[in-house]
């Protein structure tokens, strides 16, 4: 009797580990880090087969803050199951250099054709050299993250505008040696750009980015945090991105109060930071209100010019948005947070800067 109920037991369990963990990893998988994914695969013969059949769980290769991260994305690219990667993430990723973009390039890698999505943050061996490697590896890609590679310059737009065609989102921020010239090939090169971010990017001035706005209408997120020295000519432009959705100014001491009216006029805006915006008062945010009430983030931090007045005009016109809301360091304004609170009930965040 005990070794007919042994059998069974042994019996249950191999149809559990064939039937049932195949099911369980098909409905898991996708939800899984990349790292405990790895470690499945070790656990038993039935979870190996059956993560290594859903193709999909493959299309996503995350190194991010791995140690030897060069060797390892050339032993990863050599395995079958990358072979159609989407989705390549290196952010912050150790001990990769152009040595290895350069072994990529030279061996083909078929598996990148199809990369949708690249994330280079603050690797910071990398060249021009480098970016050129990969990307003429990765024609199809449409979103490309530099940040932080402080070395990179004009010359890597070029060799971008050159291999990578279908670029709609770029993030170029900490980019410090990225000058006009590099605007000027995105803004000719990528008129269906979608996302921006030339944070910190010291170099640029008015004309660069004037002739972006002109030409890459469709843009719904902008991101110029940290840079002073644009203007209201600037900014004016930015009213014409009618699908522009988030922007980012902090910091942007010439904005005025005429340059935030225009901008009053991308009416699907639900992010705006203000942030610093010295010069900016009350007349410059009730034109915000009026013409942005999706408005659902917004930072006044740090504005001494706006009172509660332009509370009043957000509250009618965005209350039944609203959900983050920062007036800390607006001396002008007297307003309790129970009086937020009143005027915007939608209101979970009060602080967005530390």
């Amino acid at each position: 009797m005990e070794a007919r109920n042994e059998e069974k037991e042994e019996e249950q369990a191999v149809t559990w580990g064939r039937d049932t963990v195949p099911r369980v990893m098909e409905i898991v998988g996708a939800r899984l880090p990349q790292r405990e994914l790895y470690a499945l695969l070790l656990t038993s013969p039935w979870c190996y087969r059956a993560l290594l059949s859903n193709p999909q769980l493959w299309q996503v290769l995350d190194l991010r803050e791995t140690k030897s991260a060069g060797s390892r994305l050339l032993a990863a690219l050599s395995l079958e199951r990358y072979k159609d990667l989407k989705v390549l993430n290196l952010e912050f990723a150790q001990d990769i250099d152009d040595s290895h973009l350069f072994l990529l390039k030279t061996k083909g890698h078929k598996s990148l054709k199809g990369l949708e999505t690249l994330n280079l943050n603050a690797c910071q061996k990398i060249s021009d050299r480098g970016v050129e490697a990969i990307t003429s590896i990765c024609p199809n890609l449409l979103a490309l993250s530099l940040y932080w590679n402080v070395g990179l310059t004009d010359n890597t737009i070029k060799h971008i505008v050159k291999n990578c065609p279908k670029i709609i989102d770029l993030n170029l921020s900490g980019c410090k040696n990225i000058t006009d010239q590099s605007l000027l090939l995105i803004a000719d090169s990528f008129p269906a750009l979608k996302e921006l971010n030339i944070t910190r990017c010291i170099r640029l001035t008015d004309n660069g980015l004037l002739q972006l706005l002109v030409k890459c209408s469709c843009l719904q997120s902008l991101n110029v945090y940290a840079l002073s020295s644009f203007t209201d000519k600037v900014y004016c432009k930015i009213g014409l991105l009618s699908d522009l959705r988030f922007l980012d100014l902090c910091g942007a001491q010439n904005l005025t109060d005429e340059g935030l009216s225009c901008i009053a006029r991308c009416r699907n805006m639900t992010s705006l930071n203000l942030t610093w915006c010295v010069r900016v008062t009350d007349a410059g945010v009730v034109a915000i209100a009026q013409g942005c009430n999706h408005l659902e983030f917004l930072s006044l931090f740090g504005i001494v010019g706006v009172t509660d007045a332009c509370l009043e005009a957000l509250s009618k016109y965005c209350s039944s948005t609203l959900t983050t809301l920062d007036v800390n360091g607006c001396i002008g304004i007297k307003r309790s947070r129970e009086d937020l609170l009143a005027l915007f009930p939608l209101l979970t965040c009060f602080k967005v800067h530390s």
